[in-house]
């Protein structure tokens, strides 16, 4: 076998953490050939044929099952626009938190 720093699976790996480090991280593959890749596993492909197939790990593919199992396209769609709407919220949810901090300690010093 081949050492582990020379492993395809590891080398992508290292390579992923490289850019997430750097900030240039892009998907691979979309929410919907996800779901399909998930799609051919359910129909009775064997993992490691799909891993050879589409260049991935094992772990990626039990992370995707874990996040999409039993989605369909419509659904993964769905879910991302729920994503972005939440981080919407969130975002606006911190800078009035933050507003409201700062008008209360206005509000101290002044009285």
């Amino acid at each position: 076998t081949l050492p582990p720093e020379t492993r395809p699976c590891s080398r992508r790996v290292q390579l992923a953490k490289k850019e997430q480090e750097e900030g240039m991280r892009s998907k691979r593959y979309s929410e919907e050939q996800i779901i399909r890749i998930l799609q051919e596993k359910e129909a009775g492909v064997a993992l490691g044929d799909l891993c050879r197939k589409y260049g991935m790990c094992e772990q990626t593919y039990y992370k995707w099952q874990k996040k999409y199992g039993g989605m369909e396209v419509n659904d993964a769609k769905r879910l991302r626009e729920l994503e972005r709407e939440n981080a919407r919220l969130k975002k606006l949810v911190a800078e009035l938190s933050l507003d409201k901090v700062m008008l209360e300690d206005l509000l101290r010093k002044n009285f």
